[in-house]
């Protein structure tokens, strides 16, 4: 063969590895974005979107699973497995709700029922899953209480191993008249695991046996914010030295700096998370924080609107940014996609979602697409396409 034609070949190869190489670097990773609802409204249960995490758009999979109120969602850490509450009161004639367990075909990412298992407390309104990957944690809304259930190696369910009934009232004589456990996490080294009560106005703290999925009052036992104030949902700094509790009915952020020593918490600030205008009723959703921990997030029901705030970079205190509507109504849920590129709003009354592009330089965040198509979304959460 001529030189030149080595030559030529030489750089038809070279010029198609360059052209794959830059397709691959256009289209980026996609994911499968699954969906919990309320069925109450014509909802059958989880639905799924596929994301491209280039344009930011969604595009139907459609009905996944049939459940009811299947209202939070959370992932296995090797993608395997879906878990989700099912927010009832009566479940096989217990005051309980239940909690369902998934596994994710890795090829079509189907969803085929595994097992279930009672909450032992009726209402279940988030779950999450220790640092182990051994437990799930459970909040149970309407009794006011929390549970722990052990996952066994094929992802099936086993019953509650550890259950704490919270017990009080706070001062909301209509929101407060007993406990109501609303969010619950393990620590970054799991030796604790921390809840959020909003008819108690307390983040509990609990140090968490993870050989036996077993909670016992950790020393101090919990942590106090303002009277009527609700916590809902926190979330802990990339750092590890603070917390952020969201409370749904003073739609306000307070900031704890952590101790990980004892689970400690020391509140540092309480600032609003409502527009400057805006003078409605609105309660307080969902809380997030980027994987760099310079921006925080918040979504506000009745002002349908998401907050953003800087984070100092030592005090851990914040600093509003912007406050932007969430195209729709009632935004109980958001979150942020794994590449932190798009922030995605579930508005649960105007049936829709919507993307937003986020600017990881100031935070801010700009409408960019949305989807109408699916009734009554409550709670997103991904999985990578492999």
């Amino acid at each position: 063969m001529r030189a030149s034609a080595v030559g030529f070949f030489l750089g038809l190869l070279l010029m198609t590895v360059a052209t794959s190489s830059y397709a691959k670097s256009k289209s980026g990773p996609k994911y499968v974005v699954y969906v919990g609802t309320y069925t109450d409204h014509g909802s059958k249960g989880i639905y799924a979107y596929d994301f491209d995490s280039v344009t930011g758009r969604l595009e139907a999979r459609g009905l996944q699973a049939e459940a009811a109120n299947p209202s939070f969602l959370v992932v296995s850490a090797n993608q395997r497995f879906l878990y989700s509450v099912s927010e009832v009161g009566d479940y096989k004639g217990e005051k309980s709700g239940a909690l369902l367990a998934y596994q994710i075909d890795s090829n079509t990412f189907k969803l085929t029922p595994l097992n279930q298992v009672a909450t032992k407390g009726a209402g279940p309104c988030h779950l999450s899953i220790d640092k182990t990957g051994k437990f799930v944690l459970v909040a149970n809304y309407d009794s006011g209480s929390v549970v722990v259930s052990p996952v066994g190696a094929d992802g099936r369910l086993v019953e509650a191993s550890g259950f704490v009934q919270h017990k009080g009232a706070g001062v909301d004589p209509d929101r407060q008249t007993g406990p109501h456990a609303h969010f619950i996490e393990s620590s970054a080294d799991n030796r604790f695991a921390l809840a959020a009560d909003l008819g108690l106005d307390e983040i509990l703290v609990y140090q968490l046996d993870s050989s036996k999925g077993v909670l016992s009052p950790a020393t101090p036992a919990y942590a106090k914010v303002k009277g009527g104030s609700g916590p809902r949902h926190f979330v802990f700094h990339p750092n590890g030295r603070f917390l952020y509790l969201l409370n749904e009915m003073a739609s306000a952020v307070t900031v704890f700096s952590y101790d990980a020593a004892n689970g400690g918490l020391q509140e540092k600030q309480t600032v609003s998370a409502l527009p400057k205008d805006f003078s409605g009723k609105s309660d307080a959703a969902e809380i997030q924080i980027d994987a760099a921990g310079k921006f925080l997030y918040t979504s506000n029901r009745g002002s349908d609107s998401v907050t953003v705030f800087a984070i100092g970079p030592d005090s851990g205190t914040l600093s509003v940014v912007q406050n932007i509507s969430t195209g729709g109504k009632t935004p109980r849920h958001f979150t942020l996609d794994p590449s932190g590129k798009y922030l995605l709003a579930a508005n649960q009354e105007s049936n829709n979602i919507v993307t937003f592009t986020v600017d990881r330089r100031t935070g801010k965040l700009t409408k960019a697409s949305e989807v109408s198509n699916i009734s009554a979304p409550v709670c997103l959460t991904f999985v990578e396409l492999k």
